[in-house]
């Protein structure tokens, strides 16, 4: 479909050669074949009518001469009272095979004082149209309508009436006969033209089929020194070597669900289903950060799951990349349009940052965001908070980043990839500013059931803002499935289970769940040393014995990680396993974020005093088993810590994803090592072969970190290569690739749509 519409809309040639002949011979027998259904359509009832009137007034003067042949006769019968020569005459009238009845109303309204033995008793005097004149009326007797006359007969005082009834079946017989009649002809007709159409349609593109073959030929035949050229077939000619070198590069399409993905990969299917499209990423948190240091300007790259999927994919495939400059020297590297290219020192996309004040980060990000939406979302047991100030500066927030969209895309239909909760209004703002721009917003953290966000104040504009977008995208179908029926709840709109759609005003939304995944391999990796070296590294480091056994967490202070509950499913280890104590330490690395919040610095504090506590406990046990390093940890320390661990601990009490999981399994490419993982994380749908825990269990979470201590090898490397291979196959560029395959699904449809609504399709 996608080769064809290139075709179409590149190669007007083309379809002037091949299309428009066949076209034209068909559009004319077409239009016969109409105009011959609309003469039957319209001709038809008329033929019908008219021959059913005409009968009609045959029989009404049949009528008339019946009783001119005997008006006389029987007025002096009456005059005479000879009833017996009336009742032969009328049975003698009656002998006509057309004339069902005859008979004599006298005055008054009750039964024919003369009638014939065939008379319908339904048929009175009183229902007979009488008057000095004569009159007709048609009724209906046992299914068959006849036509009643009535004549005055004036010698009477009161005046009698001669009636005559009379069969219009035939009427309705010859009315069907003459459509019939009508219908063969202007059926012949048809036939005729349409065999017509057919038989030029079918030479048409016979002969261009051979002259076509004849063009492959000529196109494809090898030709040596000399050798004279092939015909020319003019432009045919010129339009299939064109064909022929698209058909070549297509050998390269990528089948989506079994394609090996990459950064490699990814660009060559933006170059083959979306070639020249402009991406521009939306994202509250910028992949680069400059601050002022010790020693001048420094780079900094933040812990951010979000950041670690998106920035590999804009590494591939180019574009914008628009964010919040939150840094101290951000403003000093950017140049007069607030740009600056990226990756430093080896640039393959722009970043673009936008300014926002202090007082709008309170309102937007860290009110209405981190207060009320996160909490709402993550169903963590931390009450959201909601006001209309900060509902307001996420409103004008959204409205400035839509701006920036509008300003930086130089193309009328981009791809624009919008990330994260801090954006719910943005993709329908970015669509009144781009009516023609494909929109694919990526929600990264869970949608709770329709009853809990049903407290959220202003769920319709955030359902209405979010509808805006041409795809939707979630990490696991639960949450498409969530999202749907808030939807069903609270917005008056059509949703199509089927294709898991919603079509608001007119705008169709799709929603899908796409399984965010890292980078494989990851760029950390690169320079790391051997897991042996990290492994002696890492306790010499931290002066721990080297047969001490290893537990990482690694993540923000975030009251949804599940850092106290691992924390104490520690203690609840060392007394239930006392052979583990001075052998055993879980080294927590949790970098400060969003310390703003009193939530986020009181967990800091609780989790500083927790591990305290713990320590003090076993303080006749050399080392502590609780090792907390408050800092922010680079890519490289995070991936060291890994290879270094027994296990790694994800706790998470209720996370969209959570890609720390995904990159321990990376970083073990000794496959080695266990995974502890909350089934309230997004990836314990992905990755079956992990201990999977209740983290709000702290005896069972205690007793599988036992169970992970003492997990022989062999059990560790089956588990390990299943997920690693899982991971390795389903990586970051599939996730992108998958939403941007289904883009250019959707973006093929519309052209298809425009096209065959457009004269160029039908001229």
């Amino acid at each position: 479909m996608d080769f064809l519409l290139r075709y179409w809309e590149r190669r007007p040639s083309f379809r002037a050669v091949a299309g428009q002949p066949a076209q034209l011979a068909a559009r004319y027998g077409l239009i016969a074949a109409g105009i011959a259904l609309l003469a039957i359509t319209l001709l038809g009832p008329l033929v019908t009518s008219l021959v059913e009137d005409w009968s009609r007034r045959d029989v009404e003067m049949r009528a008339a001469l019946v009783f001119n042949s005997v008006g006389g006769p029987l007025a002096a019968m009456l005059a005479g009272g000879q009833d017996d020569q009336i009742n032969a005459l009328f049975e003698r009238v009656a002998t006509d095979p057309r004339v069902v009845a005859v008979a004599l109303c006298r005055g008054g309204d009750g039964p024919p004082s003369h009638a014939t033995r065939l008379m319908p008793p339904s048929i009175s005097c009183a229902e007979i149209a009488r008057s000095d004149s004569e009159s007709f009326s048609s009724v209906i007797v046992k299914g068959r309508r006849m036509l009643i006359g009535a004549f005055p007969i004036s010698t009477e005082t009161p005046q009698s009436h001669f009636i005559i009834v009379q069969d219009l079946t035939f009427a309705e017989h010859r009315g069907q006969e003459a459509r019939n009649y009508l219908t063969l002809m202007l059926g012949g007709i048809i036939l005729a033209s349409g065999a017509l159409a057919i038989g030029l349609v079918l030479y048409l593109i016979r002969n261009w089929m051979q002259r076509f073959k004849q063009a492959v030929t000529s196109a494809t035949t090898a030709r040596g020194p000399g050798s004279e050229a092939p015909a020319s077939f003019g432009p045919l000619d010129r339009e299939v070597r064109q064909v022929l070198r698209q058909l070549e590069m297509s050998q390269a399409a990528i089948d989506r669900d079994q394609a090996n993905w990459s950064k490699t990969t990814l660009r060559e299917i933006m170059m083959a289903e979306l070639p020249g499209v402009e991406v521009l990423v939306v994202a509250n948190r910028e992949p680069y950060i400059h601050n002022r240091g010790e020693h001048g300007i420094e780079l900094q790259t933040p812990a951010s799951g979000l950041v670690s999927a998106v920035e590999p994919v804009m590494r591939a495939c180019g574009g914008t990349w628009i964010a919040h400059g939150s840094g101290t020297a951000d403003r000093d590297t950017v140049d007069e349009h607030d740009r600056i290219a990226v990756p430093p020192g080896n640039p393959e996309y722009t970043l673009r940052r936008i300014w926002v004040s202090e007082e709008e980060q309170d309102g937007y990000y860290y009110g209405l965001a981190n207060e009320g939406l996160w909490p709402l979302c993550h169903i963590a047991f931390t009450r959201p908070v909601f006001r209309e100030s900060d509902w307001r500066t996420y409103r004008t927030v959204n409205e400035r980043f839509a701006e920036a969209v509008a300003a930086e895309a130089k193309t009328s239909s981009p791809i624009v990839l919008i990330q994260d909760y801090h954006f719910g209004l943005l993709p329908r703002m970015v669509r009144e500013r781009l009516p023609d721009a494909t929109i694919i917003t990526f929600w990264h953290i869970p949608w709770p059931n329709a009853e809990t966000f049903g407290i959220f104040p202003w769920k319709e504009e955030i359902i209405h803002g979010l509808l805006g977008s041409t795809i939707i995208g979630f990490h696991t179908q639960f949450h498409c499935n969530n999202f749907l029926e808030t939807v069903d709840r609270f917005v008056e709109s059509r949703i199509d289970r089927e294709q898991e759609s919603v079509t608001l005003k007119g705008h169709e939304t799709f929603v899908r769940p796409y399984p965010i995944s890292i980078d494989w391999p990851p760029a950390a990796l690169e320079h790391q040393k051997s897991v042996e070296e990290c492994r002696v590294a890492v306790r010499k480091r931290l002066g721990l014995p080297l047969d001490t056994k290893i537990a990482v967490g690694i993540e923000r202070f975030d009251y949804t990680k599940g850092v106290l509950d691992r924390t104490r499913a520690v203690d609840t280890l060392l007394e239930s396993h006392p052979e583990w104590r001075g052998r055993f330490v879980l080294i927590q690395a949790a970098a400060p974020t969003r310390s703003k919040l009193s939530t986020y610095k009181g967990l800091q504090d609780e989790a500083a005093e927790l591990a305290e506590q713990i320590n003090a406990k076993y303080a006749d046990v050399s080392p502590a088993p609780v090792r907390l390093i408050i800092r922010h940890h680079e890519p490289a320390e995070v991936f060291e810590l890994f290879r270094a661990a027994d296990v790694c601990i994800v706790s998470s009490l209720h996370d969209g994803m959570n890609l720390v999981a995904k990159e321990f399994i990376a970083a073990r490419d000794d496959e080695r090592g266990v995974l502890m993982l909350s089934h309230f994380a997004g990836a314990s749908r992905e990755l079956a072969e992990a201990l999977i825990i209740n983290p709000y269990d702290t005896h069972a979470t205690g007793e599988a970190l036992h169970s992970a201590l003492i997990m022989p090898e062999a059990e560790q490397h089956e588990r390990m290569r299943l997920m690693r291979a899982y991971v390795s196959s389903r990586n970051v560029y599939r996730w992108a690739g998958r939403m941007l395959l289904d883009a250019s699904r959707l973006r093929k449809k519309q052209r298809i749509l425009e096209i065959a609504s457009s004269d160029s399709f039908t001229g």
